[in-house]
């Protein structure tokens, strides 16, 4: 076991150091040429002496060890493949030994080992982590299928929930069952997936190119332009965005490699360029609480959040929202040269305010410190399983009340399946705790079971989540440990933070029944209302199509993107796209696909205006129709885990008598009026008669939004946009839910009484009643009515 995973450790750090010098073309700054003698002492250290050892101690011993298997004291030739007693970066760097190859390593000289496209002959190797480049490509973070759907229903180009397109064609020849996970994971699977096979479909095909031919007539296919061009580029089957904070590696170099914002190499090696972006930051592994990345005076591990962000910072954008911050156009506040902040994922960011479990603020009793991403996510989260996700929710096995519980049960008390019901009954089993860890578990830091390994909602162990005694334990890939807080210890010691929790999670059974733990927790939420976007087909315009790279593959791994400053391949079109405006605060609530309340944010607002390959503007200004609710505006809300958690949950009243929280829009969407009709501000008559014959509209009219994009139901019921297309239980509240909770009338039942001054003098107080005496009164008066009806 030790010695596969030193294998991939090789593989990741020497994919990291070649994707970044060969793709860059710096292996010109190598000498270019050296003795034969230095070449066979030294290998590819003749050139590279001085870079970082990719890991420490046994390790890197065994590393080395098995390089000399292959004539390489080094080792690079096990990921790299290569000639190690070349005398020129050109024949070094070609070929690959020829036992080597027979046992399954590199068939060639790989300048990215890390490429998913090449990785099972090396991270995957049978040696080492067999399997994992298989289920990689058929992940989500892959095939983005769930993103290619969702974004064509909205331009009214898919009409169904099957997830049909990905970036690649592929095919799950081998069935249901899950290649990895424990047998209850793989029984549960198998009938998730009999259930929702739209969702878990047996192959998708590649996302088609558009024929811009085709466009005059059916103008909303310059979606695909916009997928393809604009959507489909955070994947791991090819190399980040060259923009600050996208610098990222390929397939297993997109997370276990760093890279900094500024994309810029920190490291020793004399032929990586410093000064170049696009490089990786220093030549180290960073995976799990045992692999120490030690740069400068700092020493860490675990996989930084930032690294995540670096794809997660559009859609929902929920990795840039786990740090605190959104996107806002301003740049504020000046630099101290009067400049505005620098661009970020080409965005300026506001901080809001970070999600609990990111913040170094601990809950009493715990280190100080943030939770990493993968703290709580899987390898079945991040790698996949070796099934086809169409969506998230398909491949993410975790609830919240995995960890947590609730105030009836503890974590190992709930059954399988809590959390994700599906509005189906689900046996009430409990799915108790493990000692055993899956083998692909072992890879990662093994600690201590304690009473047992806690389980996800799909039945695989937790690794890094114990039960020891009464107490929930976290170990943090960081180093640190925490202690979880338990909702039914809570209950039991009476220990609640304030009445309203205790009101909210134990007197009203209702909330933990049919709420997601984030309905209320999620503080804040990113909303990017109305997604305006321009597809110009005109004299010729291109720009990058990633869908295009993706699939412009070399023998040796890399993609069309890979070279640095060629910004890959292309295809006819040209995108634009802005917005109507942007929002923060607690977010509208809606259904998920799973069945519960939940947060909703704005998906794929789109409002387009088309241009022809001769200049003709199509469209303008359009919205396309879905057929969710019988028909709707594709001005889409999603339902969505902000990762905006808070310890101080959302008020009773920002539910309860908040027309935006029940879906009638911000302020019940009495703002935002006459989208449809545009204005033009200019002299006009008291009557809005236009008085100059010379006059523009300020702003252009959407003919078909007669309403604020905030707005996605009526108070009577009628469904105004899409929400949601992946899953058919996703929508607004129901019409009997939001009428349970619009209960406005309660502030009436008392104070309409005000104006009877006999009656009110026997209630009211001549001194300030204080919010906790007002609450008494309203207790008084719940008990006088029910002593009524009892007599």
């Amino acid at each position: 076991m030790r010695r596969m995973f030193l294998t991939l450790t090789l593989l990741l750090g020497a994919a990291t150091y070649a994707g970044a010098q060969e793709a860059a073309g710096d292996a010109e700054a190598a000498p270019m040429t050296v003795s034969a003698e230095l070449a066979a002492e030294k290998g590819c250290l003749s050139c590279h002496e001085g870079i970082e050892k990719f890991t420490q101690g046994a390790m890197m011993d065994t590393i080395e060890s098995m390089g000399a298997d292959y004539d390489d004291p080094a080792g690079c030739t096990v990921c790299h493949g290569g000639n190690v007693t070349g005398t020129t970066p050109d024949e070094a760097h070609a070929g690959t030994h020829a036992v080597l190859a027979e046992d399954g390593g590199p068939h060639t000289f790989y300048p990215d080992p890390g490429a998913v496209w090449i990785a099972d002959k090396s991270c995957g190797q049978s040696a080492c982590h067999e399997g994992y480049a298989e289920r990689l490509i058929k992940s989500l973070m892959n095939t983005e299928a769930g993103k290619l759907q969702g974004n064509l229903w909205a331009w009214g180009v898919l009409d169904t929930h099957q997830s049909v397109y990905g970036n690649y064609t592929l095919v799950d020849d081998d069935g249901y069952v899950p290649t990895v996970g424990t047998d209850a994971y793989k029984e549960y699977m198998v009938a998730f997936a009999e259930a929702h096979p739209e969702q878990i479909p047996a192959s998708m095909e590649q996302v088609p190119e558009v024929d811009v031919d085709q466009i005059s007539e059916h103008p909303n296919l310059a979606g695909i332009t916009y997928s393809r061009q604009q959507c489909q580029r955070c994947h791991v089957g090819v190399n980040g965005r060259e923009k600050r904070g996208d610098y990222r590696g390929a397939g297993c170099s997109s997370c276990h490699v760093p890279y900094s914002n500024e994309g810029l190499y920190e490291g020793g090696d004399p032929v990586i360029s410093k000064e170049q972006p696009g490089k990786l930051l220093t030549h180290q592994l960073q995976a799990t609480r045992k692999s120490k990345v030690k740069h400068g005076d700092l020493e860490y591990s675990g996989i930084p959040n930032e690294s995540c962000s670096s794809c997660h910072n559009r859609g929902k954008r929920i990795g840039v929202s786990y740090q605190g911050i959104m996107e806002f156009p301003y740049g504020s506040p000046y630099s101290a040269s009067g400049g505005k902040q620098p661009k970020l994922h080409t965005k300026n960011y506001l901080f809001i305010k970070d999600d609990l479990h990111h913040q170094v603020q601990s809950r009493e009793g715990n280190p100080e410190g943030g939770l990493l991403c993968q703290d709580c996510h899987t390898t079945v989260d991040m790698h996949g399983d070796g099934n086809l996700p169409g969506t998230t929710l398909a491949q993410v096995e975790i609830e919240c009340e995995d960890c947590h519980g609730t105030v009836g049960k503890f974590p190992w008390e709930l059954p399988l399946g809590y959390g994700e019901e599906f509005q189906q009954e689900i046996a009430d089993t409990a799915r108790g705790l493990t000692e055993d860890l899956t083998d692909e578990q072992y890879f990662a830091e093994v600690y201590d079971a304690e009473d047992g390994y806690l389980l996800t909602a799909r039945g695989n162990p937790f690794g890094n989540v114990v039960k020891k005694g009464s107490k929930v334990l976290l170990h943090s890939a960081s180093g640190l440990d925490f202690e979880v807080p338990v909702l039914k210890q809570i209950a039991i010691d009476g220990t609640w933070k304030s009445p309203n929790a205790e009101v909210a999670m134990m007197s009203v059974g209702k909330h933990m029944e049919s709420m997601e733990c984030y309905a209320c927790h999620a503080d804040w939420a990113p909303q990017c209302y109305g997604c305006h976007v321009t597809v110009d087909y005109s004299e010729g315009k291109t720009d990058v199509d990633w869908i295009n790279n993706a699939n412009a593959r070399e023998d040796n791994g890399l993609t069309g993107d890979a070279p640095l400053g060629t910004n890959g391949l292309t295809s006819p079109g040209k995108v634009s796209e802005t917005r109507s405006y942007l929002r923060w605060e607690e977010p509208t609530l809606g259904i998920n696909g799973e069945g519960r309340v939940s947060p909703l944010m704005p998906g794929c607002q789109v409002i387009t205006t088309v241009i022809d390959k001769d200049g003709n503007t199509i469209v303008h200004n359009e919205t396309w129709m879905t057929p969710d609710a019988g028909g709707t505006k594709g001005a889409e809300h999603a339902a969505v885990q902000p990762h905006t958690a808070g310890r101080l949950a959302r008020s009773c009243e920002s539910c309860h008598n908040n027309p935006k929280a029940l879906g009638y829009g911000i302020s019940g969407g009495r703002f935002m009026q006459g989208y449809e009709n545009g204005f033009i501000v200019d002299l006009e008559t008291a009557s809005g008669e236009i008085i100059p014959q010379q006059h523009q509209y300020q702003s252009q009219p959407v003919p078909s939004l007669d309403h604020d994009l905030s707005r996605i139901v009526t108070e009577d019921g009628k469904q105004l946009v899409s929400v949601g297309s992946h899953w058919p239980l996703t929508g607004p509240l129901p019409q009997e839910m939001r009428e349970k909770m619009e209960r406005t009338g309660l502030c009436m039942g008392c104070h309409q009484n005000m104006t009877n001054e006999e009656l009110w003098d026997k209630v009211n107080s001549p001194e300030f009643v204080t919010n906790e005496e007002h609450q008494d009164v309203m207790d008084q008066a719940i008990h006088a009515l029910a002593d009524k009806k009892s007599d």
